[in-house]
């Protein structure tokens, strides 16, 4: 399922860092604007201690994590939606994405420039929202320019729907606000899908703070209060930390570090599941043997769906599905001992497959 979340960000706010620590790669970091030129992709693995304790149990020859797509994007500046620095090649990569991780610069040194004199996170902030809102509103009003005339003249009613719906975001566009609040119906969604609008993307915000505001500070504060209305998600993330963490390959030494400055787990784990539920997927798995996987599928998919997430043909022939819930694996210890407790539910076509399910389909084609 190759979805994909997108880093983007100011120049010199920690995207490029943040991305070498998430996949292990090593992308150029450096203190100026467009390091980033090709945006570098990494596949990374989705923390998840379900399977890992399915492993501990299950005892297979081999362990599959799910995984998902992280791109890191080159640094936009003011007048990218009009072509300025980088902007149509920052522009077009958002456009192939399908989820934004926006890293905002929450941290004070006099040793890495900020490309506006100073450190301002909402206005860092309200720059690329500005930027993501006027290409949105090039390409709205370029499409109504399409369709005005059939809608207003003829009697195409998809064109008028289309039209009336266009109308809707451009004024919310014109008041500076970004297309995903705008309220929505799926149907709605459906008829401007292929617009691929910046602003109507998810987005989780970022700060990148220093060791001494893991659990944050003004600048964090201030982002909070700037993203109230949007309903999204703000993670405080150190990322200068979590690369010195990445480099401790002992587990014993990287969780005396960790207890050290006060955290469970690298912070690098929360904001990957978080991109992972940004993107509106859960995981499923099978376990057997030969092997324990995790499967990516779509919130809401039903079981012929998450059967064909492994192969269409499971999907096309789909009989039933074997259900075991992960905590009556947990409990009972084995398959085995799951159906001796009558705890596996056989699933039809009609069954909402569960983020945590463990699965076994039966099909013929």
């Amino acid at each position: 399922m190759a979805l994909k979340c997108g880093i983007v960000g100011l120049p010199n706010v920690g995207k490029s860092t943040l991305f070498n620590c998430i996949t292990n790669a090593k992308a150029q970091a450096a203190n100026f604007p467009f390091c980033t030129i090709e945006p570098n992709v990494g596949i990374i693995t989705v923390p998840d201690q379900r399977l890992l304790e399915l492993q501990k149990l299950v005892q297979p020859e081999k362990v599959v994590p799910t995984t998902v797509e992280i791109v890191d994007i080159a640094g936009l500046v003011k007048g990218a939606s009009r072509g300025e620095g980088l902007g149509n090649k920052f522009l077009a990569n958002i456009r192939e994405t399908d989820a934004i991780i926006h890293i905002l610069r929450c941290f004070e040194d006099d040793n890495i420039t900020h490309v506006d004199g100073s450190i301002n996170p909402v206005r860092d902030k309200s720059t690329i929202d500005t930027e993501l809102q006027f290409k949105d509103l090039e390409t709205v009003e370029a499409r109504i320019t399409k369709v005005k005339k059939q809608a207003q003249t003829g009697n195409d009613k998809d064109a008028k729907m289309l039209y009336d719906i266009l109308s809707r975001i451009q004024t919310h566009l014109e008041q500076g606000e970004s297309v995903r609040s705008l309220s929505l119906d799926e149907n709605e969604l459906a008829v401007i899908y292929d617009l691929h609008l910046l602003t109507l993307k998810p987005v989780l915000y970022v700060c990148n703070v220093d060791e001494g505001s893991i659990n944050g500070n003004a600048h964090t504060k201030a982002v909070e209060e700037a993203v109230q209305q949007e309903g999204a998600e703000v993670l405080f993330l150190a990322t200068a930390i979590e690369a010195e963490i990445g480099e401790l390959e002992d587990p014993e030494e990287r969780k005396l570090f960790l207890e050290d400055i006060g955290l469970s787990e690298p912070g690098l784990h929360k904001l990957i599941q978080k991109a992972y539920a940004l993107l509106n997927l859960e995981t499923y798995f099978t376990a057997g043997v030969k092997e324990v996987r995790a499967w990516t599928f779509h919130k809401g998919f039903k079981a012929p769906q998450a059967a064909g997430v492994i192969h269409t043909d499971f999907e096309k022939g789909f009989i039933k599905a074997e259900v075991i819930k992960y905590e009556d694996f947990l409990k009972y210890g084995s398959e085995q001992a799951v159906k001796e407790a009558g705890k596996m539910a056989m699933e039809g076509k009609e069954y909402i497959v569960l983020d945590g399910d463990i699965m076994h389909f039966k099909f013929n084609v």
